[in-house]
């Protein structure tokens, strides 16, 4: 493998943005970049710890769960999870964030980088109820950056396109759980779980 070193070859490899592609890059949100954030329901936030080591974790509620709470601060709801907390635990070691953020059938996305502080409770939060629950905590979002990223990606990668859908041929959530997780566990147990149910659970602790 030939490998890159230095930001001089990956500029001789890649070239140079142009200026409009430069322009692009904001260090607040538009009137456009609120329209989107409320009509988006997914995002992945992408944290990395003191000593870089990197996670991506997806975020998704009902559209609009990106709360705005002005032009430069944006906020994040936490919802049960597993407790591992990665992006939280590498959030209180090094605050620089990364949020990818997806409006379903658009392949253009919304980028913001800043820096995150986790947040208890605040006014906010309730507005953040969802099915009556409300978050125990926030990832609060200080931006440094943002900007429209081209859907040249999703395009390639033919996402929102059915016929490039290949779910039904990967093992299923029970399976993969029952192999790295519960191996003790009967497998009709934990299809049980994850059956019409699951999605009911979802806010439940």
């Amino acid at each position: 493998m030939n490998s890159i070193a230095t930001a001089a070859e990956l500029e001789e490899l890649i070239g140079l943005p142009l200026d409009r592609t430069r322009r692009k890059v904001r260090s607040t949100l538009s009137d456009f970049d609120r329209q989107w954030l409320a009509a988006s329901p997914f995002c992945v936030v992408s944290t990395a710890d003191a000593q870089g080591r990197v996670d991506s974790s997806p975020k998704g509620d009902p559209a609009g769960f990106i709360r705005v709470l002005d032009d430069s601060t944006i906020a994040i709801p936490e919802r049960p999870g597993n407790k591992l907390a990665f992006g939280f635990r590498n959030i209180l070691e090094n605050p620089n964030v990364g949020i990818l953020s997806v409006v379903p059938g658009r392949t253009d996305t919304l980028r913001i980088n800043g820096h995150a502080r986790i947040v208890s409770d605040a006014d906010f939060f309730d507005d953040m109820v969802v099915r009556g629950h409300r978050p125990r905590a926030a990832v609060v979002v200080s931006i440094e950056e943002v900007f429209t990223h081209c859907g040249k990606a999703f395009l390639r990668s033919g996402l929102w396109e059915p016929g490039t859908w290949g779910a039904e041929d990967l093992p299923s959530i029970a399976l993969l759980s029952r192999t790295y997780v519960q191996p003790e566990t009967p497998l009709a147990d934990i299809e049980a779980y994850y059956g019409p149910n699951y999605a009911e659970r979802i806010y439940q602790e």
